[in-house]
């Protein structure tokens, strides 16, 4: 994985979006529909319509940078609003790409003492 400079938000755009779109399409989408710079450094996450696609765009400070990954089984777990964006976390969006419900992650167990 690429490590992120510190102050590095990641946004996920509500709704679907084309996913013929590339560099400069989903940088309009972030400008206009997201009213985001697409140029601050920060992560903006796409997902198209089947469910199965995510794009991620990134401006490294050099360039844009577009990241794609579908999922063989299964689908992304999407928030229900159509429109904006929502703030994630690194861990949560780590648990998107891999295809986990990053919205309400169960934990494994409690400690019943501790000793």
């Amino acid at each position: 994985m690429i490590s992120l400079p510190s102050g590095t938000r990641i946004w996920l755009a509500a709704g679907m979006t084309d996913m013929r779109r590339g560099f400069d399409g989903l940088a309009s989408i972030v400008q206009e529909k997201l009213a985001a710079d697409p140029f601050a450094g920060h992560i903006f996450v796409f997902r198209g319509r089947r469910g199965d696609l995510v794009k991620l765009l990134w401006w490294d400070g050099d360039g844009l940078c577009l990241f794609a990954k579908r999922l063989e089984r299964g689908r992304f777990i999407w928030p229900q609003a159509s429109e904006g964006s929502v703030h994630l976390s690194g861990a949560q969006l780590s648990m998107l790409l891999e295809g986990i419900d990053w919205r309400r992650p169960s934990r494994t167990g409690q400690p019943e003492r501790a000793a």
